[in-house]
C-alpha cells in the first residue's frame, strides 16, 4: 500500500539540545544517565562508550571499551550502576560502572543465545536478566549466580521484550508479528496467550504497568495498543509513521506515548483520550452501499451485465465498498488514523470537525532512528540512528 501523506507537525517542537558524534557504525542503543549530563551507548563498531558533557558543552567519552563482537543492545540499572550488554555472538556481558562514570568493571558473562542478542532487561526485584535473540529463544538468568533459569522458543527471532514485575508476566514480540505472553516462575514458565494483530514483524514493545496497557510497534508502520487490564483485550491501532516503527517509550505522568521510526519521525501521542477500536473489515461479493458486483463475482456480473469493480474498505465502519461509494478521505484520530484514509461517503458526512482534531504531534528528527530513550525527570529524549549520531532533545514543550 502506498504511504499516506503525513500531516503537518503542530507548532510545538522538540528542541535539539546536543548531538553526540564519534561512533564508527550504527548506534544500536543508548541511554541518558540519570542525574548526570551523560549518555551510555553501544554500537555496531564493537564499542561501549560513556559520554560526559564537558565545560565546552560537548560530550566526550569518559569510557571507551572495545567488545569482542558488535554490540547489539544494552540495559542500564541506575540504582546498581549495572550495565548489561548484548553482543552479536549471543553473549551477554555485565559490567559495574564506577560512581564517577570513568571506569567499567566486568562482573560476569552469560552465553545466553546462539546468535545475536536482540533485547535485554535487568529486573532488580527478581535479580533476573531477561533476553531475546535471533536464535528464536527467550531466556532468563539469575544475575547473582549467572545460572540459566529457563527459556522459551518463540515462533521467530524476537525484538520486543517487556516485563511486569507485579504479575511476573513477560511480553515477547517477534518477527512473525506475534506477541507472546509468558508467566515466569523461578525456574519455569508457562504460555498465557498470544496476540496477533500486525501484518509485519514486531519491532518494539512498551508496557504501562499502571494502566496495564501494552504497546507494540511494527515494520507494518503501525502501533497497536493492547488494553490488557482495563477492557480485556481491546486492541486499538495508531497510524502515524511512513516507515517501520523502531522504538517506543511511554511518559507515565502525562500519559503520552512517544514513537520513533525509520522515517525519522518522532510522534507524541496523547493517550489520555477515549480511543476507539478500528472495525473488522467485512467480506462481501458486492458493494455494501450500491450492490455493484466486485470483479471476482462472475455470476452477478453476468446476470446484471455489469463490469465488476475493485473492492475497498471504509476505515470507519469496515464495510466493503466500491470506489464510487468511497470517494472521500478523512483523518479519524480517535481511531488512530492521523493520516487521511478512505471512508465511505455516508461515514464522511458523519465525521465532525471536532472528531478530526489531531491527537498526536509530528516532528522530524532528520535521522533514521533505531532506538529512543526518554528521561521523564528532565523531559529529555535521546534518539540514536543509523547515521552513527545520538541526538538529545528537550521535549518539555511537547510532553507536558
Amino acid at each position: 500500500m502506498a504511504a499516506e501523506p503525513q500531516p503537518k507537525a503542530l507548532t510545538r517542537k522538540p528542541l535539539l539540545l546536543n548531538k553526540v558524534e564519534g561512533s564508527q557504525d550504527v548506534v544500536n542503543m543508548a541511554a541518558i544517565v540519570p542525574k548526570e549530563d551523560g549518555v551510555i551507548s553501544v554500537s555496531e563498531d564493537r564499542t561501549v562508550r560513556v559520554w560526559l558533557k564537558r565545560d565546552s558543552g560537548q560530550y566526550w567519552p569518559s569510557i571507551y571499551h572495545a567488545m569482542p563482537s558488535p554490540c547489539s543492545c544494552m540495559s542500564f540499572n541506575p540504582e546498581t550502576r549495572r550495565l548489561s550488554i548484548g553482543l552479536d555472538n549471543g553473549t551477554i556481558s555485565e559490567f559495574i560502572l564506577s560512581e564517577d562514570y570513568n571506569k567499567m568493571t566486568l562482573v560476569k558473562s552469560y552465553q545466553a543465545h546462539q546468535s545475536r542478542v536482540m533485547m535485554i532487561l535487568f529486573v532488580l526485584e527478581m535479580e533476573w536478566v531477561l533476553s531475546t535473540g535471533q536464535d528464536k529463544h527467550f531466556t532468563w538468568h539469575c544475575s547473582e549466580s549467572g545460572q540459566r533459569l529457563g527459556g522459551y522458543r518463540t515462533s521467530a527471532g524476537a525484538c520486543g521484550l517487556q516485563f511486569d514485575v507485579e504479575t511476573r508476566h513477560v511480553f515477547v514480540g517477534d518477527h512473525s508479528g506475534q506477541v507472546t505472553i509468558l508467566k515466569l516462575e523461578q525456574e519455569s514458565c508457562s504460555l498465557v496467550t498470544t496476540f496477533k494483530g500486525h501484518t509485519g514483524g514486531v519491532t518494539a514493545l512498551c508496557w504501562d504497568p499502571i494502566q496495564r496497557v501494552l504497546f507494540s510497534g511494527s515494520s507494518d508502520h503501525s502501533i497497536i495498543m493492547w488494553d490488557i487490564g482495563g477492557r480485556k483485550g481491546t486492541a486499538i491501532e495508531l497510524q502515524g509513521h511512513n516507515d517501520k516503527v523502531q522504538s517506543l517509550s511511554y511518559a507515565h505522568h502525562t500519559r503520552q506515548l512517544i514513537s520513533c521510526g525509520a522515517d525519522g519521525g518522532i510522534v507524541v501521542w496523547n493517550m489520555d483520550v477515549e480511543r476507539q477500536e478500528t472495525p473488522e473489515w467485512l467480506d462481501s461479493d458486492s458493494c455494501q452501499k450500491c450492490d455493484q458486483p466486485f470483479f471476482w463475482n462472475f455470476k452477478q456480473m453476468w446476470d446484471s451485465k455489469k463490469i465488476g469493480l475493485r473492492q475497498h474498505h471504509c476505515r470507519k465502519c469496515g464495510k466493503a465498498v466500491c470506489g464510487k461509494c468511497s470517494s472521500k478521505r478523512s483523518s479519524i484520530p480517535l481511531m488512530g488514523f492521523e493520516f487521511e484514509v478512505r471512508v465511505c461517503d455516508s461515514c464522511h458526512e458523519s465525521i465532525t470537525d471536532e472528531e478530526r482534531a489531531p491527537t498526536a504531534t509530528f516532528h522530524d528528527s532528520k535521522h533514521n532512528i533505531v532506538h529512543v530513550h526518554f528521561d521523564a525527570t528532565r523531559g529529555w529524549l535521546l534518539t540514536s540512528g543509523t547515521d552513527k549520531v545520538i541526538k538529545l532533545w528537550d521535549m518539555t514543550p511537547v510532553v507536558s
